[in-house]
């Protein structure tokens, strides 16, 4: 009589295009962090749905589950260059509309502005600040056009 043991042998699971993901994700350019979640609950997202430029979302096809590492890539790969067109001058009256009237802006902040459907939001960085109170707006991606470092551990593969 043979012994027929079942293996034991389990394939750990890879990330895979449409992969459902479960993850601690850093992403940081020179200026540092825009979003951490390794002090936070880990993160979820499935591949291909726009979560991740794809660029990023190429890097993590076939890392297997329990995998951490620190991905970098060259200025304008992660989100491309910036667009001089995605820059948009906004007038202090919108600006008051839409948040605190007292608020100062100045270059470099983060702006978030909801969708036209009031479903979402989207995010601008002030360029420059004129004396009538109206601000340019760069809305290309805060990374767009820079080096990104990206720190990822994969939690779990589905």
């Amino acid at each position: 009589m043979t012994n027929c043991a079942p293996s034991t042998t389990t394939s750990v699971p890879t990330v895979q295009a449409g992969s459902f993901l479960t993850l601690h994700y850093r992403l940081a350019g020179p200026a540092g962090d825009v979003i951490n979640t390794f002090n936070e609950k880990p993160g979820t997202l499935s591949l291909g749905t726009g979560e991740l430029s794809p660029a990023i979302e190429e890097l993590l096809i076939g890392l297997p589950e329990g995998t951490r590492t620190t991905l970098e890539l060259p200025a304008g790969a992660a989100f491309g260059d910036r667009n001089p067109e995605m820059q948009q001058w906004v007038a202090r009256k919108l600006m008051n509309e839409l948040g605190d009237p007292h608020e100062q802006y100045q270059a470099g902040d983060v702006v978030q502005f909801p969708t036209p459907d009031g479903l979402g939001s989207y995010a601008g960085s002030v360029v420059q600040v004129r004396e009538d109170g109206a601000v340019l707006f760069d809305f290309s991606h805060p990374l767009a056009g820079q080096p990104v470092t990206f720190e990822v551990q994969i939690i779990g593969v589905l």
